[in-house]
């Protein structure tokens, strides 16, 4: 064991871009060996991924959202060290963080795609839905993922040092490092996922306040939304309000802009159109609009410009990534004839990722893995479906990953969702072409879109791990190995959470969970595979608009997002966003309004947390058969009127424990 150094933070050029002949030198030095893979660092891992796991698939089902588990992981690794007193731990850390934060990117995958399946078997009684297909989708893709992103490795994090903000990654080193000087920042979060825990758990479980407040509590409200077509609605989840705080106020400002684009021009106006008009622009629709509530319009007109919006913003996405791309592909061709197989005793330790062989091999033997269960489980022995399925997981996987790696690196947030509605669309039209229809094609075109969506995912949230690594200065080849045990565990976990979330709430009808994505990706597989017309001319008024807006240098995919997720779980990041924007500019002194949003982004990563496991207990009381929920109460106003005192209750915490925070010396 080597002598204890000093930690006193991250070196000055961590951030910038390098001088010619400048190094950046990592925390742990490239020529020492630190404790990074032992038994507790793993087992604290799985038990991360375990937790996590749940809690992120509950929140994405419910409110279309995955939190990104990396910081709320970081800061529990730091709180276990510091409470057992364990020095020198910061290797440790990252492995446990890097192994736990495969939950989340998993869940992403899983979540985004799979429960189109059983929203698809309600209608097809036919299909059938087994945990080996989810736990396989999801492992596979999510395997295909790290193997696909080691050999950008070095381009992404070491190449363009300081060209990229890595705002997660950020944000996650800074938590580990300031941990490892001494800090005690768990407290805070623990208990924030205390309050928020407990108040998203009366919600779900009692119903002591509603969980949506919409205009319709007053009588005008109620003849707007009736005559006009006019409503707004807003979830005063603690778990969402935490969302909107840590994707801030521009990115929640832009969302909220595509959902007022829909709620408040497009659902009002589709009324007035003349019914044949409407039939044609949506072959499946039948009835009289004037006679649909504003959520019924928004399902079955207003989400499709949606869903082209974010294919388009997908497609945007690999246009602009085409060089990196290129560059990032001859990088590692030069490395995999310069290094063969051999692990080379010259590469410092903080840059050496597993061989080329090994990562060559390992793609060979996870696509004919993928293969396999593809002929075996989704294509029922037909060779020229599982040939041509594989073909395109295969090319569009590994082309989205640098798509992916890129948007977490700027923005810090993936756009998988519309890769993955492009991915469907694709995979649809060429499953057709080949003599896969029906029931059977919307099956193999989900299970399809569900290994690209974790390969995505994976890839996208990797990176953050490799780039918090590089930092720091752990070993890369070791949180490699290492996280194909977390996507295994966090692959298991999910499909039973799924399983159990489907028979407890379902994800249709009017108490389901929402589960947004999959139910935009059953919206698009179905009329493709059924030989229904498909609402192309909605998709297509969609993709101008996300042309127009990537014309303007607005973020495109955040816009869409807003347009296919339903306004109330879009106007609470509005909110959160505004309190993230309120509590960092009261100060004139910028470090005093650093540390208020810092405290703040703790106090929101432990409403995530808490409010999201607290949300799987009480799924789980609901599955064993504890039905605790006042169900006249909760559809009364007066439980609305409650919702609303709440809210404010909560809100007024947040900002004003975010205010206490102090300069740290």
């Amino acid at each position: 064991m080597q002598e204890e150094e000093k930690i006193t933070g991250l070196p000055e050029n961590a951030s910038r871009e390098l001088k010619e002949g400048e190094e950046y030198k990592p925390l742990l030095s490239a020529d020492k060996n630190y404790p990074e893979v032992n038994a507790r660092s793993v087992s604290w891992g799985i038990v991360m991924a375990i937790l996590f796991s749940a809690a992120a698939a509950y929140l994405g089902l419910k409110i279309g959202q995955v939190f990104e588990a990396a910081i709320p992981i970081a800061i529990i690794a730091v709180g276990l060290s510091s409470a057992s007193k364990r020095k020198g731990a910061l290797g440790e850390n990252v492995i446990i963080q890097s192994i736990g934060a495969s939950s989340g990117v998993v869940v992403a995958g899983a979540i985004f795609t799979l429960p189109a399946l059983y929203i698809l078997q309600a209608k097809y009684p036919e299909i059938s839905v087994s945990f080996m297909q989810v736990f396989l989708s999801s492992l596979l893709g999510g395997i295909l993922g790290i193997l696909f992103m080691i050999p950008f490795r070095k381009y992404f994090v070491s190449d363009m040092h300081g060209k990229y903000p890595f705002p997660e990654a950020t944000a996650t080193t800074q938590v580990l490092v300031s941990g490892e000087k001494g800090g005690d920042q768990a407290k805070p979060l623990i208990l924030a996922g205390l309050i928020g825990g407990v108040y998203d758990f009366v919600i779900a479980t009692f119903g002591t306040w509603s969980e949506t407040v919409s205009t319709r509590i007053i009588p005008f409200g109620e003849i707007l939304a009736d005559k006009a077509k006019f409503v707004f609605k807003n979830n005063v989840g603690a778990a969402v309000l935490g969302l909107g705080y840590i994707v801030g106020l521009k990115y929640a400002a832009i969302i909220c802009a595509g959902s007022a684009l829909i709620w408040f021009v497009i659902v009002p106006v589709l009324p007035l159109l003349d019914v044949q008009f409407l039939r044609f622009i949506n072959p499946a629709f039948t009835g009289d609009l004037t006679s649909f509530s504003p959520e019924a319009i928004f399902k079955t007109f207003a989400r499709h410009i949606g869903i082209g919006g974010i294919a388009m913003a997908g497609i945007i996405g690999i246009i602009r990534s085409w060089g990196i791309i290129k560059s990032a592909v001859g990088l590692a061709s030069k490395e995999f004839k310069g290094k063969g197989g051999a692990v080379d005793v010259n590469v410092k330790r903080t840059q050496r990722d597993l061989s080329m062989k090994i990562i060559t091999i390992g793609v060979v033997l996870a696509l004919l893995a993928t293969y396999a269960f593809f002929y075996f489980g989704v294509f029922h022995f037909n060779l020229l479906h599982a040939t041509v399925g594989i073909l395109v997981v295969a090319v569009i996987a590994f082309l989205f990953t640098t798509v992916a790696a890129n948007a977490i690196a700027i923005v810090g947030t993936n756009p998988v969702s519309g890769m993955t509605l492009m991915t469907l669309i694709l995979a649809s039209v060429i499953m057709v072409a080949v003599g896969l229809k029906g029931s059977a094609g919307m099956v193999a075109a989900l299970v399809m879109g569900g290994v690209v969506c974790t390969a995505l995912s994976m890839a996208g949230g990797f990176i953050t791990d490799l780039k918090i690594g590089y930092w720091i200065g752990t070993t890369p080849a070791k949180q490699q190995t290492w996280k194909f045990l977390g996507t295994l565990v966090s692959a298991a976990t999910v499909g039973g959470v799924i399983m159990i979330l489907n028979k407890t709430y379902g994800f249709t009808g009017d108490n389901a969970l929402v589960a947004p994505q999959a139910n935009a990706m059953a919206a698009v597989i179905e009329p493709l595979m059924s030989g229904v017309g498909a609402t192309w001319y909605l998709y297509a008024l969609g993709a101008i608009i996300s042309i127009i807006l990537a014309f303007f240098k607005v973020p495109a995919l955040a816009f869409a997002l807003g347009m296919f997720i339903p306004m109330e779980l879009n106007a609470p990041l509005l909110i959160g966003g505004a309190i993230s924007w309120y509590v960092s500019s009261r100060s004139k002194n910028k470090a005093l309004n650093t540390a208020r949003h810092e405290k703040g982004t703790l106090l929101a990563s432990g409403f995530i947390a808490g409010g999201a496991l607290m949300g799987v207990v009480s799924a789980g009381l609901r599955f064993g058969g504890i039905e605790l929920m006042n169900e006249h109460w909760v559809e009364a106003n007066g439980a609305q009127w409650l919702s609303i005192v709440m809210y404010g209750a909560i809100i007024g915490y947040f900002i004003w424990d975010s205010l206490r925070a102090k300069i740290s010396k």
